[in-house]
């Protein structure tokens, strides 16, 4: 057993890792519901069929990293929207941060609050550094609901581009 593998199995056992760390490309997407920043609640479901999902996790509103993921992905909405594809932003912010975030950067699409963290942990995105707070991560899934990608190595300033890439390939 690597290293690695050891240091991921303690961590699982007292509860860091989430029970979803072991998502996969080609597996189906766990299903979610949660609220958005315009009290919309927003669902896996409501998607299938109709259109692929970019659904990227985030740590934390209004900081740097993430506010350059968001604004890339905001540039690059028409594009996606064009391609069949919808943004959900997650994070564990309030429904009030998400909604104050998104006006701040007119954000055009739905930032999903996940205060408890059920779909962060769901889709096993929890850090292990700021524990109840995702990981930047993204997930593309498509109009069946199965997992076509996953970004683990986001570039925050272009993440459009890379998501644009990747759902040509769909």
């Amino acid at each position: 057993m690597s290293r690695r593998s050891v240091v991921a199995c303690l961590l699982a056992s007292v509860g860091v890792l989430a029970p979803g760390a072991d998502l996969q490309t080609g597996m189906k997407a766990p299903e979610f519901a949660a609220t958005d920043q315009n009290g919309n609640q927003i669902k896996l479901a409501n998607y299938l069929g109709k259109s692929n999902v970019v659904l990227y996790f985030y740590p934390k509103d209004d900081t740097p990293g993430c506010t350059k993921e968001a604004c890339a992905l905001r540039d690059g909405y028409k594009a996606i929207l064009a391609g069949g594809s919808v943004v959900l932003g997650v994070s564990a912010d309030s429904v009030g941060s998400h909604a104050a975030f998104a006006r701040k950067f007119d954000l055009p699409f739905s930032i999903l609050a996940d205060p408890e963290g059920k779909v962060i942990r769901d889709y096993g995105v929890r850090s292990m550094l700021m524990l109840g707070r995702a990981s930047r991560v993204t997930f593309i899934i498509d109009k069946t609901g199965t997992i076509r990608f996953i970004v683990q190595k986001v570039d925050t300033a272009k993440h459009d581009q890379q998501v644009l890439e990747l759902l040509k390939t769909l």
